[in-house]
């Protein structure tokens, strides 16, 4: 099934308020060791299902892909939510954090990743040309290009 595409230049509508970007990821370094890459990247789905079962744990949206180094691109409320979920007994992330560094970590077979940055809703820009909702504007809210907000420059309201 392919998502529909939004002919034209659309913008993602924040309303105005800041978004914290997460990027994690894993990479399969010894592709070989089959078993010690699926038990690290089986745990990643359980973790998805749980957030879109629960939004109040603050994850807005989220893309990925899939290769020998595996990212997926997610947006959320506030750090803070990001570190709740992190740290929520409740949740299914801190168990399969403990196996990864009990089983895994030092082992060299995959190794694992992550980036967070708090992007103020004035340093906001973002710009899709003949795409479906993607990023950003399928987290929060899709517009379309108005007068006005034309140019990245206008966007960023400068």
């Amino acid at each position: 099934m392919t998502a529909d595409v939004f002919p034209g230049r659309y913008t993602a509508s924040v309303e105005r308020r800041d978004v914290t970007v997460f990027l994690i990821g894993m990479r399969a370094n010894r592709w070989w060791q089959l078993a010690r890459v699926w038990r690290t990247a089986r745990r990643m789905p359980p973790m998805l299902r749980h957030l879109a079962q629960h939004p109040e744990a603050g994850m807005l949206g989220s893309h990925s892909w899939f290769g020998r180094t595996t990212l997926l691109l997610s947006y959320w409320e506030s750090p803070e939510h990001l570190q709740r979920f992190a740290a929520d007994r409740d949740a299914p992330h801190l168990a399969a954090w403990r196996e990864f560094m009990r089983t895994a970590q030092g082992s060299g077979s995959v190794g694992v990743w992550h980036e967070t940055y708090q992007v103020p809703a004035s340093e906001l820009e973002a710009v899709y040309v003949d795409m479906p909702a993607f990023g950003l504007a399928a987290a929060t809210s899709h517009a379309p290009v108005t007068a006005g907000r034309n140019t990245a420059r206008q966007r960023l309201g400068r």
